[in-house]
């Protein structure tokens, strides 16, 4: 594999697109996976799910959750739409790369690639919008069937049935969770896409700017003002 990739595409190149996949992959896992993720932004957000869920089945009028969880639709509904257009445009893209070509051979810095590798340059962009537009349409599904549930889960009075309304609850703020997550999957693969964009320009370029990419994410994740006050306590 290390051997094709070098061959297909120049050492620069390959370590290039190599450190954009280990990075977006593992970013991911450490965002999700690890040891670490029970500090970071996601999982403190799912905590907050499971507390909405809580006094969600202990509600008789619900208009303000079906509107909140429309809310969260309306959103992801918007991205799923523009990615779908951003994907359009990168196949009308392929048709004409030949005058994308001697456009960016004008470029300050530009690098001069051969054909193939432009179009694996567009291809690999073109993956990272399939990705998201999979992700935001799973996401709008999920938060789909969460709005089923809620219109399913019967009123139980605080103080009755407390293990089944907490099963209630457990469900209704998993599958919130699963939608959030798979937004938040797509939301991602944004910002490595911006990252990909600099691959036209130089391998170099497209290595800095995932690496910075990363680093916002993770302060983003893990160390900002939005995190802090999540976790503060009531």
């Amino acid at each position: 594999m290390r051997s094709f990739l070098v061959d297909t595409l120049g050492v620069a190149d390959a370590f290039a697109v190599v450190w954009f996949l280990a990075a977006w992959i593992g970013y991911g896992w450490f965002s999700e996976r690890s040891r670490w993720a029970q500090n970071g932004l996601q999982d403190v957000g799912d905590q907050h799910r499971l507390r909405w869920a809580r006094q969600l089945v202990r509600r008789e009028m619900r208009m303000t959750d079906a509107a909140l969880v429309g809310n969260l639709m309306q959103s992801v509904s918007f991205y799923a739409s523009t990615t779908i257009y951003i994907i359009a445009g990168l196949l009308a893209l392929l048709g004409t790369l030949d005058q994308v070509i001697r456009f960016a051979s004008d470029l300050p810095f530009a690098r001069e690639s051969s054909r193939a590798l432009w179009e694996l340059k567009l291809l690999l962009l073109l993956g990272v919008f399939v990705f998201a537009y999979f992700k935001f349409t799973w996401a709008l599904r999920e938060f789909n069937l969460l709005s089923i549930l809620i219109g399913g889960t019967p009123w139980m009075r605080a103080g009755e049935d407390d293990a089944r309304a907490e099963a209630a609850a457990q469900r209704l703020g998993k599958v919130n969770s699963l939608a959030g997550d798979d937004f938040n999957r797509g939301i991602r693969a944004y910002y490595f896409g911006l990252a990909a964009v600099a691959w036209f320009i130089q391998p170099g370029l497209f290595i800095g700017l995932t690496t910075v990419i990363v680093i916002v994410l993770y302060r983003r994740d893990f160390a900002s003002p939005t995190l802090e006050a999540f976790r503060a306590e009531e």
